[in-house]
């Protein structure tokens, strides 16, 4: 049986060994305030380190921004490409958490985001607690 983890108070290195990956109320809202924080000190190397080396992104903006029809983006170092271009742009980047929702193997998070858009970012995690695909709405 392949071994899975269940995140614990956002703790990947405490994780608890199972057979299935659950993501908890308390441990989905301490991961949405550590990716705000990571996000509002732009500091990139922190954003990236709650993603898995080949995840994926789906969003409005990579399709407004590159003009790429399916607004996917693949990889590590091409997500960081686009986003590096995209913290130059907005230098006062600031989100603001309102709510984090549950799913299986997933949680959705309700933020304000820049241009005073309201984003919802439904992320889904691997058996280590890292994001490997982000589909990403905006209002």
């Amino acid at each position: 049986m392949p071994k899975t983890t269940v995140l614990t108070n956002y703790s990947r290195s405490n994780a608890v060994e199972t057979n299935e990956v659950r993501i908890v109320t308390a441990d989905a809202s301490a991961f949405a305030h550590e990716w705000i924080a990571a996000w509002n000190s732009h500091d990139l190397d922190r954003v990236l380190s709650h993603y898995t080396n080949d995840f994926e992104i789906t969003s409005p903006m990579i399709r407004l921004t590159t003009g790429a029809d399916s607004g996917t983006l693949f990889g590590k170092p091409a997500i960081r490409s686009y986003w590096e271009i995209a913290l130059a742009a907005v230098p006062n980047l600031h989100f603001e958490l309102l709510d984090v929702a549950t799913g299986v193997d997933s949680i959705a998070l309700y933020y304000k985001s820049v241009m005073g858009k309201i984003a919802i970012e439904v992320m889904h995690f691997n058996h280590s607690g890292l994001i490997k695909n982000v589909v990403a709405h905006y209002r």
